[in-house]
């Protein structure tokens, strides 16, 4: 069978090749692996966890609907913790959807009836989010669907974004291309700026948001001259990259090995540097597509 339930997490398997398959726990609807022909994609912490206790590190977790922590004490979203509720509440499995060719997709939904009740008392606002699981030989496509109900009484303000942990060989041999001549907020140093450089090197800790950037750019991670992934996007402007480096690897209990951050970046496409802003009775839409590209320079 392409797709196997189980009580916590849901297993789906391309059925042309079943070493191209990705895992999806019901906690936080978080992906927790992906594989293609037998290689994994993604990054998942040692030490991560898996009960529904908190938000895995690792995968691809989803944050919604406030993407770190609002600070102004004014705005209702600040009284949510880091990055919402969604990685934090259980998903309802809606079963199999419509897919084409050899593919095969599945759907999670999350509405405040069944989200983490304790954080949804803090932040009292109706929405439905149906996510969207495709994969095909060389892809796993993610499309998430926002809507603010018909019934509701007031807009819903939110962020997206899917929190993806690539797997790499080795950090300081990686660098990712494609987003030179977009706009830059430093969230370390807390600056904006236009980066100009060709590639994204690491050698430090690493938090960026790059913003604006064209839903035609293929965002590349490469190592040595190698294409280990391409993220696509649509209707994400902003593209998070980080890296915790030494420091805050150390920092982070769940984070295990502590010499992880060498076999890891992420690279997150999002929509974070602004609130959407949906009327009652409208949807908003976008997806993410992890895919297997050759090595492609273009310009912002």
């Amino acid at each position: 069978m392409p797709v196997t339930e189980y009580e916590d997490k849901v297993c789906v398997t391309l059925p042309s090749d079943a070493s191209t398959q990705f895992t999806v726990l019901k906690y936080g609807a978080t992906v927790i692996s992906y594989k293609t022909k037998g290689h994994e994609n993604l990054f998942l912490s040692q030490a991560a966890k898996l009960d529904g206790s908190k938000p895995v590190r690792g995968g691809i977790p989803l944050v919604f609907p406030v993407f770190g922590k609002e600070q102004d004490v004014s705005n209702p979203l600040s009284k949510l913790p880091q990055h919402g509720l969604a990685r934090n509440s259980y998903w309802e499995f809606l079963g199999e959807s419509s897919a084409s060719n050899d593919s095969v997709a599945i759907q999670f939904g999350l509405y405040p009836e069944i989200a983490n009740s304790e954080l949804t008392s803090l932040w009292d606002n109706d929405f439905t989010l149906i996510l969207t699981l495709e994969l095909s030989p060389t892809s796993l496509r993610t499309h998430i669907e926002v809507e603010n109900p018909t019934k509701a009484s007031k807009d819903l303000k939110f962020n997206w974004l899917f929190h993806t942990y690539f797997q790499i060989d080795d950090i300081e041999d990686t660098f990712v291309t494609n987003l030179s001549g977009s706009a830059v907020y430093d969230q370390l140093m807390q600056s904006n700026y236009v980066d100009k450089l060709p590639v994204i090197q690491f050698t430090q800790e690493f938090d960026k948001i790059y913003s604006n950037v064209s839903d035609k750019t293929m965002t590349q991670i490469v190592d040595r001259g190698e294409v280990l992934h391409t993220i696509k996007k649509k209707n994400l402007p902003d593209l998070v990259v980080w890296n915790p480096w030494i420091d805050k690897s150390k920092g982070m209990a769940d984070f295990e090995p502590k010499s992880g951050y060498q076999k890891m970046v992420c690279v997150e496409a999002g929509y974070v540097k602004e609130y959407i802003t949906l009327k009652p009775g409208k949807k908003w839409s976008a997806e993410q597509t992890l895919c297997e590209e050759a090595l492609t320079y273009q310009s912002i």
